[in-house]
């Protein structure tokens, strides 16, 4: 049965870093920023498709800049394509400084769910449809990381190394 297609779909969430939320440095800790990834992730793969999600994988979670105590975590999700079952989902963390008002980046996340039913079993999800150019080449992209980590995972072989040694090239 084939599934109407649906609009990428953003989903914002912002936290304060509070004193229990950090390490002995004062930085955010690296497992409370994951949590919030995969929730904000979660929700966005929900929303896009109407369907009860897992987390299947986390492929990468780069940390670029510390976040430190009192500053503002905005994070920003959106389903990058969708497959049978699946879907890739991208996030992108910002922390700001509210006494100076200074922005950056701080981390990216691409995290892969599963939509499931009440029993668990896998179920189709909607074909998402990018509009813009970035939600383009976001779609494209997640093609080869979908190629790459279903090499990793054992799940499809590896017959020609050149090829994926490509995956990994982001041109």
């Amino acid at each position: 049965m084939k599934q109407k297609s649906v609009a990428q779909t953003y989903t914002m969430k912002s936290e304060l870093v509070l004193p229990n939320d950090t390490n002995t440095l004062g930085n955010l800790m690296g497992g409370k920023l994951m949590h919030w990834v995969d929730v904000i992730a979660a929700i966005s793969a929900q929303k896009a498709t109407n369907r009860t999600v897992v987390t299947a994988a986390v492929d990468s979670l780069t940390f670029q800049a510390p976040i430190r105590l009192g500053e503002l975590v905005e994070l920003e999700a959106c389903v990058t394509r969708s497959f049978h079952s699946s879907m890739e989902v991208r996030v992108e963390v910002h922390s700001e400084n509210l006494m100076t008002g200074d922005r950056r980046k701080s981390n990216t996340a691409f995290l892969t769910f599963v939509a499931v039913d009440q029993s668990g079993n896998s179920i189709p999800v909607p074909e998402i449809v990018p509009h813009t150019g970035t939600e383009k080449r976001w779609h494209k992209e997640a093609l080869k990381r979908r190629e790459l980590r279903l090499m990793l995972s054992g799940r499809k072989a590896v017959t020609d190394p050149e090829k994926l040694l490509s995956l990994f090239n982001n041109n």
